[in-house]
């Protein structure tokens, strides 16, 4: 993998729900936080554009078509119409931050590609630090190194199953729920059982 391609990577093309974000500084630090991913991640090697587009969603689902890029923007867009669907129906009070919403939904996942390489004979697998450290971890440090307010890190912290035993804010909980209907959607397909 080249680790130079990603120095011309437009996060926002890959993310448009990038340019929702109001906050400036938010979504710049939503930004470069990409940037490091891209370029740190596969066990340093870093992710072309290509494999990263081609990178499955999940490892525990088998071939199912789904692609972690598509996730990322699924959640995303999922979140939104969550909101939407919120205010409309209880207004101000179920008080959502759009922006830490999308933000979180853009982030959450973002250790995964420091979780998964790609191997070179055996394709998409478990990294040997993503075998130690699992990516909401690793999404939190890359999220603090960026200075990403603590709103956002509790979405990346909490979206998975460690997020179980804490009380999740509204934002966490709205994207724990999107993540998990492609999650459990891709399970279906892939054969597998959660």
């Amino acid at each position: 993998m080249s680790t130079g391609t990603s120095s011309c990577v437009v996060i926002h093309e890959l993310f448009p729900a990038l340019l929702d974000i109001q906050d400036t500084q938010l979504r710049a630090g939503v930004e470069h936080a990409w940037h490091d991913a891209i370029r740190e991640g596969n066990s340093g090697r870093g992710w072309d554009i290509d494999t990263l587009r081609s990178l499955p969603f999940t490892l525990k689902a088998g071939s199912n078509g789904m692609r972690f890029l598509e996730h990322v923007n699924s959640c995303v867009r999922q979140c939104q119409a969550i909101s939407g669907v919120l205010r409309s129906t209880f207004g101000s009070r179920v008080p959502i931050d759009l922006d830490t919403l999308i933000a979180g939904a853009l982030l959450a996942d973002i250790g995964k590609l420091y979780e998964i390489e790609m191997h070179p004979k055996h394709g998409p697998a478990v990294s040997p630090g993503g075998s130690l450290v699992r990516h909401p971890f690793t999404g939190v440090g890359l999220c603090m190194k960026h200075g990403l307010p603590d709103a956002v890190l509790h979405i990346v912290a909490t979206h998975s199953f460690e997020g179980d035993r804490v009380q999740r804010s509204i934002e966490s909980i709205i994207f724990h729920h999107a993540d998990f209907i492609d999650f459990d959607i891709a399970l279906l397909l892939g054969g597998a059982r959660s």
